[in-house]
């Protein structure tokens, strides 16, 4: 990263007093100075960061006036989207520190074509995967990554089913330092895998699932000098809230009705709900949106942790879905993810491969590309609609994890036929067939062209009076 002065980098006063802290999500214990593993040594409870300075440092006018300002600004800190929000983030003892990549600054799309298909009147989406590896995880790394940079480590390291070994691989490489990747073999997006190989991460496919590969990392990290950098650690979270930030501020500071967000290992739907009960409390939002969570039935640990066990205790499972990003059937931010739907009234529902499917082909049918995991929003709105928790007269924002990029074999598998092919949903398939838009291998003579341009036409006609 290029040096910088603190004026260049647009500090907006002296060198930041750190006054955040760890809290235990469980015992409430504090401390100043967490375990590599990132867990309560009372307790053994996941550690979230707080600050008192957050509530008594700006008013909410203020935040939001200095806020606004920095978007016209060329700083470096300002350039992000991250740290322009930077008065409710752990601070680096110095901003030279910082290792960023202009991440944020993401776009909110209205999705008129799916408003109409739902009936939902004001029908948006948060495209997170335009940042700079084409994910959410951008978001967190910029702020995990300058700690672990400020404490000195040569090594970081993560599991990941892609996208986090893609993120983690560029801000390591971006700040300096060596990056370790645990993937299980086999079951990860080439194109996800390809980005961590090119940024330099030592990548290791271990013949086992996601959970393996975390249980893997977690014991490394009490026996080497590597620092974790999943979303295990709270300053990923940090990070990973300020997407909601931005989102309130793109709406003009009025919450929608709903928050519809996919649930992986569940990091970032407990970001998104740590910063709207923040931004609840300091008086930046009147009341808080409903935060739902949306799994693919195939890894659905949280819908089985809420309605066999409560949200008591989770009930793992042994996950399995084409929407790689949230295979996974052992989330660990579980206990932090239960008491944000709670606190919103929010909902978990989880949706079928073929609704995953017909969900990301009505995204793209917008103009808008996402992975499989991202699709699962609107298919999961679709069933809340039937359920009447979302009322059609509601504003709901879908939030897409990923870029199309990062998965296109599932697309190709999808437009050819292919993506259900010997699966038990074959037959059903079929029924999709209508959003497939498969490749012609045709002659190249102007004949060929032009027939098929009339064979199109007569297909949308038909489509249209049916």
């Amino acid at each position: 990263m290029p040096s910088a002065t603190a004026s260049e980098s647009g500090s907006d006063s002296a060198p930041p007093q750190v006054t955040f802290c760890f809290r235990c999500i469980g015992c409430g214990s504090v401390t100043h100075s967490p375990s590599q593993d990132f867990r309560c040594s009372q307790c053994g409870n996941l550690l979230e960061i707080t600050d008192p300075a957050w509530k008594s440092s700006l008013s909410a006018a203020t935040l939001k006036s200095l806020w606004r300002d920095r978007r016209g600004s060329n700083a470096i800190l300002d350039r992000s989207g991250v740290w322009r929000f930077r008065e409710l983030l752990p601070r680096p003892a110095s901003e030279l520190q910082v290792v960023t990549l202009r991440e944020g600054n993401t776009p909110l799309y209205e999705l008129p074509q799916a408003s109409r298909a739902t009936g939902v009147s004001r029908l948006y989406a948060k495209h997170q995967g335009l940042n700079p590896t084409g994910s959410f995880k951008d978001t967190g790394m910029t702020v995990a990554a300058t700690f672990a940079r400020q404490a000195g480590y040569c090594w970081v390291a993560c599991a990941s089913t892609g996208n986090t070994s893609a993120s983690m691989a560029a801000y390591a490489a971006r700040g300096g330092m060596r990056s370790l990747v645990l993937v299980p073999d086999g079951k990860i997006s080439w194109s996800k895998l390809s980005q961590a190989l090119d940024y330099g991460a030592l990548t290791c496919q271990l013949r086992t699932d996601f959970d393996g590969c975390l249980r893997l990392l977690q014991e490394l990290v009490r026996h080497a000098p590597v620092y974790q950098l999943n979303s295990i650690n709270p300053f990923r979270l940090e990070g990973q809230k300020t997407l909601a930030f931005e989102l309130m501020e793109q709406l003009e500071w009025q919450p929608p009705d709903h928050i519809i967000v996919p649930g992986g290992n569940l990091g970032n739907s407990s970001a998104i709900g740590k910063a709207l009960l923040e931004m609840r409390d300091i008086g930046l939002i009147p009341h808080l949106p409903k935060l739902s969570v949306i799994q693919a039935e195939g890894a659905n640990a949280l819908v089985r942790t809420l309605r066999e066990a409560g949200g008591k205790r989770l009930v793992s499972v042994q996950a399995e879905t084409r929407a790689t990003a949230i295979r996974i059937g052992n989330p660990a931010s579980w206990e932090k993810a239960v008491p944000v739907l709670q606190a919103t009234g929010g909902a978990c529902e989880q949706v079928s491969e073929l609704e995953i499917a017909q969900a990301k082909a009505e995204i793209g049918a917008e103009g808008i590309g996402c992975e499989p995991a991202s699709a699962v929003t609107l298919a999961g709105l679709k069933k809340l609609l039937q359920q009447g928790f979302v009322k059609p007269e509601e504003t709901v924002v879908l939030i897409l994890t990923g870029s199309l990029l990062k998965d296109p074999d599932f697309t190709m598998d999808f437009h050819r036929g292919d993506l259900f092919q010997g699966t038990a949903h074959e037959s059903e398939s079929e029924k999709l067939k209508t959003f497939r838009h498969p490749p012609l291998v045709l002659d190249a003579t102007l004949e060929a062209v032009t027939r098929a341009l009339d064979q199109a036409e007569k297909s949308d006609r038909t489509h249209s009076n049916a």
